[in-house]
């Protein structure tokens, strides 16, 4: 065990004798240690239950012969960093939250690890440290949100979003939107719909990093305790066993979670996170891969905000082991999980008890939403090295669109102009430097494209950044353009009046000008001069990120 280098002979008796400070007894010592990592903190709904799972985790660890030591790492509320200089922090969290796990675990040399998390950049980095450090390791995800009531309709998050741009354009009343804004978010767990940090929990299961059934199961169910208890007890098992998440997270099993993310319609930011996670193990994913399974993986439900469901009803039609028996003729069924069986295995014991949601809420692949997948990757003279748009949530009727070019060089000013109804049906809305190094930190969006939608427009009007949108943004919104406006990417260069040419079944995204305009307005291109001095996190940000295609991750 690595945790004898702590506690083992007489040399360690010192050791020994700081744990015993804490109340262990030696019968406590001699078992494996297993990290219990939980990001619970008071900001984020999604987080303020999981101390009550670590609790569960830690009853299976100790039922099962282990130790469990709870440590805590920090996450951020991209809800409530959205919209301001906050937000330039959310994905900088991804890297800082790896470290401090890897920190935390190596230095006291943990013989296992029990994930206890949920979110957006949370999760990924969670992630992130599982495959970074490579010893035993399982996640319990927080599990989603209900979605909420008003006017006898279902909302969640984004129907709040959304209203601030009804509000603006007169169509609801500042009682309506109070009314909406008490109602929207009922209580704990992550945002009701298929938005970044629920299509990270879908896509840890079906990585194979957590127990079937624990990506969809609802943060207020008994079953979410239930599996925080097994997992705690299965942590045991893959130590014994000594299947680590380097089995697990292979190529194939890359390529499954993208084929899964496809299928349910996920969140663009998963382009951003798998890269990452994948590159902890030593292997690279493309933009180019992201789009070539897209085409062959038809899209199966609609949730929000793309379509009418909510996560409760895809976990009631049977979560993503059904999303996964679906499309089981596309995936690799020879990759193990930590059941501690393979995936062909887990999907043979598949049981749907809830029939006819599975078929309301799942399509099959003869009956698909989509004949494509989620997410499309666009390239043109405009996005040399990509760009993504999640395409299950955008209006047949915009998904070819040509129009002028509304140039905005960062987020509040491209808000300012929207909610002001300056924009006008046809317009693509340019949002430039927050990129990784621009922003820096690559703000989401979401502000923007709701007020878009919100006042109508979201049929009519495109959005597109070097930065990124919310996984809750439906409509044209084009983002993660590389390369981005700090480096020089023709984004930089693009001017008011210009025409963009969407095309979004082509794959297609240009600024229709000559190859000659673009390099002479390339070569009079000046690096934008920073309007404050950076410092601390955000300094050593933007020296060490690499640019959207790669993932954003540390060079």
């Amino acid at each position: 065990m690595r945790s004898d280098k702590t506690k083992r002979g007489v040399d360690r008796a010192p050791h020994r004798s700081l744990m015993k400070a804490m109340g262990m007894i030696d019968e406590e010592i001699d078992r494996p240690f297993v990290g219990v990592v939980n990001s619970w903190n008071e900001f984020i709904p999604g987080h303020i239950h999981l101390d009550k799972l670590a609790d569960a985790a830690k009853y299976g660890i100790r039922m099962a012969g282990g130790t469990p030591f709870e440590f805590h790492t920090m996450g951020i509320c991209d809800g409530i960093a959205m919209g301001h200089e906050g937000m330039r922090y959310s994905l900088p969290s991804r890297e800082t939250i790896a470290d401090s796990v890897e920190l935390q675990v190596q230095a006291h040399q943990l013989d296992a690890l029990l994930f206890v998390t949920s979110c957006d950049k949370i999760l990924p980095g969670h992630l992130m440290a599982a495959a970074r450090i490579n010893i035993p390791s399982i996640f319990v995800t927080g599990g989603p949100m209900c979605p909420g009531i008003f006017n006898d309709r279902q909302v969640d998050l984004i129907s709040v979003f959304e209203a601030v741009g009804k509000f603006q354009a007169g169509e609801m009343t500042e009682e309506e939107l109070r009314d909406l804004e008490e109602s929207a978010c009922p209580g704990i767990g992550s945002c009701a719909g298929l938005f970044t940090a629920n299509t990270m929990g879908c896509l840890t299961e079906a990585l194979g990093m957590s127990l079937p059934g624990c990506g969809t199961s609802m943060a207020i169910d008994a079953n979410k305790l239930k599996i925080a208890r097994r997992s705690g007890m299965q942590i045991m098992k893959l130590l014994k066993e000594n299947i680590k998440p380097g089995d697990i997270m292979t190529e194939e099993a890359f390529e499954n979670a993208i084929r899964v993310d496809m299928a349910i319609g996920g969140s663009t930011n998963t382009a951003l996170h798998l890269p990452a996670i994948a590159n902890e193990c030593g292997i690279k994913l493309s933009l180019d891969l992201f789009d070539k399974l897209s085409r062959d993986t038809p899209h199966l439900t609609s949730i929000r905000p793309g379509g009418p469901h909510f996560m409760i009803d895809l976990d009631r039609a049977g979560g993503i082991q059904a999303v996964m028996d679906r499309i089981k003729d596309r995936l690799n069924l020879n990759c193990m999980t930590v059941t501690g069986k393979t995936l062909h295995e887990n999907l043979w014991e598949l049981k749907i008890l809830n029939l006819e949601k599975n078929r309301e809420v799942i399509r099959t692949k003869e009956n698909p939403y989509h004949r494509e997948g989620g997410i499309a990757v666009l390239k043109g003279n405009l996005a040399p090295r990509g760009s993504v748009v999640k395409q299950s949530a955008v209006d047949p009727k915009i998904m070819k669109h040509s129009g002028p070019a509304r140039v905005f060089d960062c987020e509040e000013d491209a808000n300012d102009a929207i909610l002001g109804g300056r924009i006008k049906k046809g317009d693509v809305v340019v949002i430039r430097y927050e990129g990784p190094k621009g922003g820096p930190g690559m703000r989401e969006m979401l502000q923007a494209t709701s007020a878009v939608a919100g006042m109508g427009l979201s049929d009519s009007v495109a959005l597109i950044t070097d930065g990124r949108f919310s996984g809750g943004t439906r409509g044209p919104c084009i983002g993660h353009i590389s390369p981005e406006a700090a480096e020089g990417g023709p984004i930089a260069i693009v001017r008011d009046g210009d025409i963009i040419e969407i095309d979004i079944p082509q794959r297609k995204l240009n600024l229709k000008l000559s190859e000659k305009e673009i390099r002479e307005r390339l070569k009079r291109w000046k690096k934008k001069k920073k309007e404050k001095m950076l410092t601390g996190v955000l300094k050593r940000y933007s020296k060490m990120v690499s640019s959207a295609d790669r993932g954003a991750v540390f060079e």
